[in-house]
């Protein structure tokens, strides 16, 4: 991977880190809520389920803000709509500290998501038109573990700050670090040489979805596949431990190794795609997910435990990672800042029911079966789909 990197311009360099610090700190907001389900039903006296639906709600906004944001981008470039979208995305999730019934937190994280849905379309295509063809195998990796190292974040917060400052603080936290990215964005980062050249003459997204109808069908069912994969290892995976009544420093320190799995993955499995092509690496990555969540999800060994999620993160997150690029290189030239944005959150929409599935499937069987079937469902779900699908491994990126 650092080889990759290597003799890169300011202008990359600058580009890369907004785009991973705006999604880090986005997946951080995100992240947050689910190591406190328990704390907040207590708090408004309702059940840990009915605290679970912010979650949904949230998935199920964020491709109205992929497409909002996305042709914001399209048309007034991709470097102002990524300040504005990072402010709107800070503000409703500081918003969630203050809500004073369920109501209202309910509309704050569905608004929350509306942010949050258009920060990795528009950061991806950025990085992707910006960087080196050759680098984008790396890029797509690096990119996407923000989504970890967000999480990661958020369990270093949940272990050492929750008993300190509650629920409620642990939404304040991203706020500054969140405000402190858009001076940076604006002093550092330069605008897509992609756009620059186009001018912003974006084309109806209706006229190019309808030319590629074929494309964007397949990328939503293949993101609705990836979402389950991702959401169906990680949402609930924090409330599993504490249905196995660890305390939060334990369920905080083995969510920060799991990330780092995740990170890694990220590093590892995208830059590999770089030589070994996008499908390949995604359907190897993906097979080599089942074995590990054995461990994973049976396991009664907090050793085993940690064993199992640090390899689970690793291949799914690392599979994952090789998105941004493969996403970016089948987009239509003239809708790359909503294509890739808006297809993935379509597949956040419908497979937003994971963690209301997953609990359902707990309250009737075992938890541990709940946990384990959606990951390894999904596994086998991306290897037939990337298999069948298309790949556009080095395209040029053009307006």
């Amino acid at each position: 991977m650092f080889e990759a990197l290597r003799g890169w311009t300011s202008r990359q360099k600058h580009v890369v880190a907004a785009s991973y610090l705006g999604w880090t700190l986005d997946a951080m907001d995100f992240f947050l809520l689910v190591f406190v389900f328990n704390e907040i039903a207590a708090e408004f006296n309702v059940t840990r389920n009915t605290v679970t639906w912010a979650v949904m709600l949230t998935l199920c906004c964020r491709p109205l803000g992929a497409f909002i944001f996305g042709r914001l981008a399209d048309r007034y470039g991709r470097r102002p709509i990524l300040m504005l979208n990072i402010a709107v995305y800070s503000i409703f999730n500081v918003s969630t500290a203050f809500v004073t019934d369920l109501t209202t937190f309910f509309i704050v994280r569905a608004l929350f998501g509306i942010g949050m849905g258009g920060v990795w379309g528009i950061g991806a295509s950025l990085c992707m038109e910006t960087v080196n063809p050759k680098s984008r195998g790396a890029v797509s990796g690096l990119l996407q573990s923000g989504y970890c190292s967000g999480y990661l974040i958020a369990s270093a917060v949940y272990a050492l700050l929750f008993q300190h400052v509650g629920w409620r603080g642990m939404f304040m936290v991203g706020f500054l670090p969140s405000l402190a990215l858009i001076p940076y964005i604006w002093a550092t980062v330069q605008e897509s040489p992609v756009f620059d050249r186009a001018k912003g003459q974006a084309q109806s997204i209706f006229k190019v979805l309808r030319e590629h109808w074929k494309l964007s069908l397949f990328a939503i069912v293949m993101m609705t596949a990836f979402n389950f994969f991702s959401h169906g290892s990680q949402d609930i995976y924090p409330n599993y431990l504490q249905y196995r009544e660890m305390p939060p420093h334990i369920v905080g320190s083995i969510a920060i190794i799991y990330n780092i799995g995740g990170i890694l993955g990220c590093w590892t499995i995208a830059s590999l795609s770089q030589k070994y092509g996008r499908r390949r690496t995604m359907i190897v990555g993906a097979l080599m997910t089942i074995p590990a969540i054995i461990p994973w999800a049976f396991s009664t060994s907090i050793p085993v435990i940690v064993i199992g999620a640090f390899m689970v993160n690793f291949m799914v997150q690392g599979t994952w990672s090789v998105i941004p690029a493969h996403l970016n290189e089948l987009s239509p030239s003239a809708a790359r800042g909503t294509f890739p944005g808006t297809v993935y959150q379509l597949g956040n929409l419908f497979a937003s029911a994971c963690i209301n599935i997953q609990l359902a499937v707990a309250a009737v069987y075992d938890y541990a079966i709940a946990l384990a079937c959606v990951p390894f469902l999904a596994a086998l779900a991306i290897a037939l789909l990337v298999w069948k699908g298309p790949e556009a491994h080095g395209a040029e990126l053009k307006h």
